[in-house]
């Protein structure tokens, strides 16, 4: 064993006592209270902090004694991160155009092509600006749009209607996004233009206000148009601070701005289709009401996303009665509307020659449907109606009951079970009369104002029957402001809705 001197021994206890996060002299106090040697418990030098100024105290954390090495990268490593940065990159865009593909509209295409823009170059606010190209043969009209349905719109991310009000001050050709409408059919896609630090340049002074107000330091636009194809519009990213995507960034959101070009091309389509439909119906339908003392009208129609054959029709009669009628034809598209106009042509000619017996007009209608389109059928409703002496005779074929809304009562009609036409060899059910007291309305309507609700029909029933019973008293005297009432409670989200694949037929007759 060797000789290790008592002081050495010290030294050693020191140097493990510092290890272990412990003073100097804690460690020889508790060397002496174990009965060590008289060397270790004799008197020392004044401590001070706690450590023996003979001895230095030991860092915490000693430096290595060589360093380490570099190593370099393994072979392949650099391609490695580039293939996983691609990887994400993809499944980025994938997710994002797989969400834009589940948007069914226009505008709520917009919107996601908004947030999925922002997201993608890192800006906080944005527009998109959406104009169609003008077809010359309908006199400036936009192409293939019949109506108002397709006129540029606008959409904001971030921004308010007041927001885009002032932006639209602007002249557009002070604008990044004016130019790239310019050209309506360029030979490539036009390219975007960045502008990283706006207030910096010479800008049309309207541009420079609009700028400043809305706090717009920076902007970043990219056209919505493919190579070889028409430009349809252009969406801007705004950023708080001067500031510009990097190539990544604009690489990336290039690849899907594309995308969603043809998204919205393929959208554009639908809604111009949609909208030929709509005004085919309307075509079809009348165009306005008659008047006839005794009875104020009023009706609610739109015509599904599909075009179905929902009709309705208020026909004047001799000796001041007057015909009403709604009903709707199976199937849906143009064949359907086709359809719904022969009907209803062919049941005015039987209104006129035996309207005051609303069981003969059907049973003719019945016979012609089944003779003419054997594989077709239809539901209708038809009533004679004499305002001056507040009598109703009606008939229906397999069609909703009418509704009767007063001060003291609001109820079904109780109608005959019948069939709808085209589905028996001989139709005829008896008709039933109703006796309206002065300043009650009473509500015809078709299925598809029950069926846009979503419900259960007996539900639906339930529905429209506590509708109508919540008219307010001061809009009962009002035939369009009983039928504007019923369509919100019964449909909060509007008529106007795009994806509704029902027709929605309500005609209102209120008796003086």
């Amino acid at each position: 064993m060797l000789d290790i001197t008592s002081r050495l021994r010290v030294d050693v206890d020191a140097w493990v006592a510092a290890q272990m996060d412990m003073g100097f002299c804690d460690a020889i106090e508790r060397k002496a209270c174990a009965g060590k040697t008289a060397a270790m418990s004799a008197q020392h030098l004044p401590k001070v902090a706690g450590i023996d100024p003979t001895f230095p105290a030991p860092a915490h954390t000693s430096a290595a004694a060589h360093p380490m090495p570099e190593v370099p990268p393994p072979p392949g490593a650099v391609i490695q991160d580039r293939l996983a940065g691609w990887v994400s990159d993809l499944t980025t865009l994938h997710e994002l155009t797989e969400r834009l593909a589940r948007t069914g509209t226009l505008d709520e295409a917009l919107d996601e092509l908004l947030n999925a823009g922002a997201a993608l170059v890192g800006a906080r606010r944005g527009m998109v600006v959406l104009e169609p190209p003008r077809d010359p043969a309908h006199d400036g009209v936009f192409a293939g749009a019949p109506g108002a349905a397709l006129l540029p719109r606008t959409r904001g991310l971030g921004l308010g209607r007041a927001d885009l009000g002032h932006i639209e001050t602007v002249p557009r050709e002070a604008t990044a996004f004016g130019p790239l409408l310019r050209d309506r059919r360029p030979a490539a896609a036009p390219a975007p233009v960045a502008r990283p630090d706006l207030l910096a340049e010479d800008l049309h002074p309207l541009h420079r206000e609009v700028a400043v107000r809305l706090g717009c330091a920076a902007t970043w636009t990219c056209p919505l148009a493919t190579d070889g194809s028409a430009v349809l519009g252009a969406a801007v990213w705004m950023y708080d601070e001067p500031a510009e995507p990097v190539e990544r960034q604009t690489h990336l959101a290039g690849l899907y701005m594309r995308y969603a070009t043809e998204h919205l091309a393929r959208l554009l389509e639908l809604e111009r289709a949609r909208a030929t439909v709509a005004t085919l119906a309307d075509e079809l339908l009348p165009r306005r009401l008659p008047r006839v003392p005794g009875v104020a009208l009023a009706v609610r129609h739109r015509t599904g996303e599909r075009g179905g054959g929902d009709f309705y029709d208020a026909l004047p009669l001799p000796e001041g009665a007057l015909g009403l009628a709604v009903g709707s034809v199976s199937g849906s598209g143009p064949s359907a509307l086709a359809a719904m106009g022969r009907l209803r042509a062919s049941l005015r000619a039987y209104a006129v020659m035996e309207g005051e017996d609303p069981v003969a007009v059907l049973s003719d209608l019945e016979l012609l449907l089944r003779l003419t389109e054997p594989a077709r059928t239809a539901t209708a409703l038809f009533a004679y109606a004499e305002p001056a002496a507040r009598r109703i005779v009606l008939a229906g074929a397999g069609h909703t009951p009418p509704l009767v809304i007063g001060e003291r009562r609001t109820e079904f009609a109780e109608t005959t079970l019948s069939a709808p036409l085209g589905m028996l060899a001989c139709w005829e059910a008896p008709s039933v009369e109703l006796a309206p007291e002065p300043g009650e309305t009473v509500l015809l309507y078709t299925d598809g104002l029950l069926r846009r609700t979503g419900d259960a029909m007996d539900r639906a029933f339930a529905r429209l029957h506590t509708a109508a019973a919540g008219v307010p008293r001061s809009a009962r005297s009002d035939p369009s402001a009983v039928a504007d009432h019923v369509l919100r409670a019964m449909l909060p989200d509007g008529l106007d809705r795009t994806d509704g694949a029902e027709d929605v037929v309500l005609l209102a007759a209120r008796f003086d």
